[in-house]
């Protein structure tokens, strides 16, 4: 039972993390970033960088978990098939990803995701030590990289980080995809990397999540005093934008600051759903969040094709308000929801989750 529990306490995490990605894509989308009173301004700011982030490291657990059975065995014919598996999944999500990318949806994540599980296959047996290290050494080349070379390089306007005028070179992809991309190897593979190492913990031990949780809320909390603190003693001396660049918890640019802080609120938000699923296991509304967590891959394409389609259709994709952005947030999730419920009474997977299986097997 507490395996199952485990289970489904990622799922319902992982349906949380695409409402917060929801928030995020259709407040960029439709121009209404900075577009309403302060506290909502506030309000979306919290989900900026914070759901993709709980996204990756849960697709990091996601591959530990699946490939525990034939790590343990030691039989490397077993963990040379769940490598194989691991990288026909990353080709499959990496050519859907720049499907998405040719309907110019630049804030694709998914072409990322078939580059971090294509790595990660290379390291699931990788000592967990090991896996924390690469982490912090994946930061640091990361922090570096924007110290040294223009970040912004590529991005062109009118509209911020909105068009990557030559995504579709061979120079102009890789630095994308290593450097100053939406969700760029550099640092974000670092997530993925906690991802596997918390994979490896027995999160239904209730002492090992309070500690978890206990020391994910020390580190959001004392990364974000310390980040305010730098911003407010630098900016005399290197002026307002050298020190928010520095020092800044935002994903743009993702400093040490950002990824530190977005990876202690992503695991004290996996540690909470896990209590919450584990608490309410037979409720109706957490069964209905599992569903849709189940069916997260179906959805984040359903928000391209759907979402942004309908806003076209309907002629809101530019110049809207905050306010607007959030309530269309939250009318999609509700409709990701009830779509989740009426299709898992008759499928077990969604339909393009069923399809990635099929051709990946």
């Amino acid at each position: 039972m507490k395996t199952k529990q485990r289970i489904i306490g990622y799922d319902f995490a992982r349906a949380w993390a695409m409402f917060g990605m929801l928030i995020v894509n259709f407040t960029v989308i439709t121009g209404a970033e900075g577009n309403g009173p302060a506290w909502l301004r506030a309000f979306t700011s919290l989900f900026e960088g914070r759901a993709s982030a709980l996204f990756v490291i849960l697709a990091g657990i996601g591959i530990t978990l699946m490939t525990k059975r034939a790590v343990a065995s030691g039989d490397q014919l077993v963990i040379k098939a769940s490598r194989q598996k691991i990288w026909k999944r990353s080709m499959f999500l990496l050519a859907l990803g720049l499907l998405l990318y040719t309907l110019e949806w630049t804030g694709d994540i998914l072409h990322y995701y078939g580059v971090y599980l294509f790595l990660a296959a290379f390291l699931i047996v990788v000592n967990s030590r090991w896996l924390v290290g690469l982490a912090l050494g994946f930061l640091v080349v990361a922090q570096f990289l924007q110290l040294r070379y223009n970040a912004f390089e590529g991005w062109a306007g009118p509209v911020p980080f909105m068009n990557y005028a030559d995504f579709w070179t061979i120079e102009g992809f890789a630095r994308n995809l290593f450097f100053n991309g939406y969700h760029p190897l550099f640092p974000w593979f670092s997530f993925f990397l906690i991802g596997l190492w918390l994979g490896r913990m027995n999160l239904q031990e209730g002492r090992i999540r309070k500690r978890l949780l206990l020391i994910s809320i020390a580190i959001t909390t004392t990364v974000e005093v310390l980040s305010k603190v730098l911003i407010h003693i630098s900016t005399p001396w290197i002026g307002t934008e050298a020190s928010t660049f520095l020092f800044n918890t935002g994903p743009i640019l993702p400093n040490v600051l950002y990824i530190l802080s977005a990876t202690g609120t992503a695991i004290a938000g996996l540690i909470l759903c896990l209590y919450v699923t584990e608490r309410w296991a037979n409720s109706r509304m957490v069964t209905a969040i599992v569903h849709t967590g189940q069916l997260t891959l179906t959805h984040y394409v359903g928000h391209v094709v759907i979402g942004i389609g309908f806003l076209v259709l309907i002629g809101r994709l530019t110049n809207q308000s905050l306010a607007f952005a959030l309530i269309y947030s939250v009318c999609f999730f509700a409709f990701s929801i009830v779509i989740s419920v009426v299709w898992r009474k008759k499928f077990s997977r969604g339909p393009i989750e069923w399809v990635m299986r099929k051709v990946t097997e």
